[in-house]
């Protein structure tokens, strides 16, 4: 089973991010808070695959569910500021 901070050390390790929060405490159900602004550009989906291309088999294997709030760091100062 993997912790939230394992899942959190994957994604920073496989996607260049300012902030990464992953919460979760089940070992299979996660939820993210993603900023990168590797996600400049691409729409939501896009931006999941990113996530998903650096947890590679993870989402296959050990992560049942991955619940993701993704934004490019333009995008989380705008969020941030409402």
């Amino acid at each position: 089973m993997l912790s939230a901070k394992e899942v959190e050390t994957y994604i920073r390790q496989g996607l260049a991010c300012d902030y990464v929060q992953v919460t979760g405490n089940d070992g299979q159900h996660f939820e993210a808070l993603i900023v990168s602004p590797q996600f400049a550009g691409k729409n939501m989906v896009q931006q999941h695959q990113l996530v998903y291309q650096a947890l590679g088999d993870r989402m296959r294997q050990e992560i049942h569910a991955l619940s993701m709030r993704t934004f490019t760091p333009e995008a989380w100062a705008q969020f941030q500021a409402i």
